[in-house]
């Protein structure tokens, strides 16, 4: 009887051991592309609060151009129309132009872009796709609308604020054609509102 009893205790402890090693066990969760490139900016500019502010402006263009790129092609093949199959396809053009040099702009600045849409992105994309006929295009417009203000905001900010004359310079280029954006977006969704 002791030695059942020892046994069982044995067995109780070797199942308690395992499960706790389960849960120990480093559980690989994909990370967000923005935090990766955020922290190893942060890492390589810890002491340069100026680089690390510049980066940070870097980082969201970069986010910004990613999920408008994949919101653009998702308007395209999920619309039925014109207007709105025209804006993505605009949206992806003019958004890859500007991945391409907020790319090589961070390139000459040692800086980390991500590279990936992010958690966010990801999520915006789904709620979008979730959508279809008129409420995919009303949403569409509505995200276009929203996601450009920011962008905006966020460029006539870095135009004033950044250190880096590159970097201002580049804000301040590319307010004019987001303003374009937007107000191409404002007039999508007044066309829209109408059905």
């Amino acid at each position: 009887m002791k030695k059942l009893l020892l046994a069982g205790k044995v067995i109780l402890g070797a199942g308690l051991i395992i499960i706790f090693l389960n849960s120990c066990k480093n559980e690989t969760k994909q990370e967000d592309p923005k935090e990766v490139a955020e922290d190893a900016n942060e890492a390589k500019f810890d002491s340069i609060d100026s680089k690390e502010d510049d980066s940070e402006f870097l980082v969201d263009q970069a986010e910004i151009n990613l999920a408008e790129i994949e919101i653009g092609k998702l308007a395209q093949t999920k619309s039925a129309n014109t207007e709105v199959k025209k804006f993505g396809q605009m949206l992806v053009d003019e958004h890859t132009k500007s991945a391409s040099e907020v790319s090589a702009l961070a390139k000459t600045k040692n800086f980390t872009l991500p590279t990936s849409l992010t958690e966010e992105g990801q999520e915006e994309y789904k709620k979008l796709n979730e959508k279809s006929g008129v409420d995919f295009d009303k949403k569409f417009a509505d995200m276009m609308i929203d996601g450009h203000e920011k962008a905006i905001d966020k460029l006539k900010k870095a135009s004033e604020d950044a250190k880096d004359p590159d970097i201002r310079q580049w804000a301040s280029n590319n307010i004019a054609g987001l303003t374009a954006h937007l107000e191409h977006a404002k007039m999508l969704k007044q066309n829209l509102d109408k059905k």
